[in-house]
């Protein structure tokens, strides 16, 4: 035993895997990237990575129970993190190209088109952190994070003492969301450089 915390990233076939497994291990946590039910039931954190496609990235996500492993850790206080359409999919549906997919339901609401003139929205933006935020402790609100996407959720209906950070690429759209053992970012943590890895940081410090 290391004494570090585990982590395990969820391999379902969508994301850049390998820069989120060593930006985790440059803040003190051990990683493993796997399928497997059990090491993801057991790990103390759980990341969803996510890129591409809603539709396929639920369907990836479904074929090895991701969506039952994310909601029995949720219901045991077992803390998630889900980044880029790993935010996406735990919203109750996206709609993609005239498509609606059912997500894993976390949260209610749907995750949208961006209605701005310059899609996607790629590169760095500043974000609006409430107080009391954990993921954005020690960060100043001109802090710039990596963002690439045309979808995002776009309006919070969830538990009212949930904290929800904004972003806006024209409009106003939910850039991360705290919400007990389940947070989320919209933007890259592992290409944010070192405000990325402080976030990072102050989730495993949850762990």
């Amino acid at each position: 035993m290391s004494g570090k915390p585990r982590v395990v990233i969820l391999d379902y076939g969508s994301g850049n895997l390998r820069s989120a497994q060593r930006a985790l291990q440059r803040v003190g946590a051990e990683v493993e990237v796997t399928a497997d039910a059990v090491a993801a039931a057991d790990a103390d954190g759980l990341m969803v990575p996510g890129v591409g496609a809603y539709a396929a990235c639920m369907a990836g996500l479904r074929a090895v129970n991701g969506d039952k492993i994310i909601a029995e850790r949720v219901d045991a206080g077992r803390p998630v993190i889900g980044v880029c359409v790993g935010m996406q999919i735990l919203f109750s549906e996206g709609v993609e190209f005239g498509v609606q997919t059912t997500g894993c339901g976390q949260w209610p609401g749907a995750v949208t088109r961006l209605d701005a003139p310059v899609i996607p929205h790629m590169g760095w933006n500043v974000v609006d952190a409430p107080a009391g935020s954990t993921l954005f402790a020690g960060l100043d609100a001109d802090t710039r994070f990596y963002f690439v996407h045309s979808y995002a959720a776009q309006a919070w209906a969830g538990r009212p003492e949930a904290l929800v950070t904004r972003a806006t690429h024209q409009v106003p759209f939910l850039a991360a969301v705290e919400d007990g053992p389940l947070s989320a970012t919209q933007f890259h943590p592992e290409k944010s450089g070192d405000a990325g890895a402080t976030l990072l940081r102050n989730w495993v410090e949850t762990l």
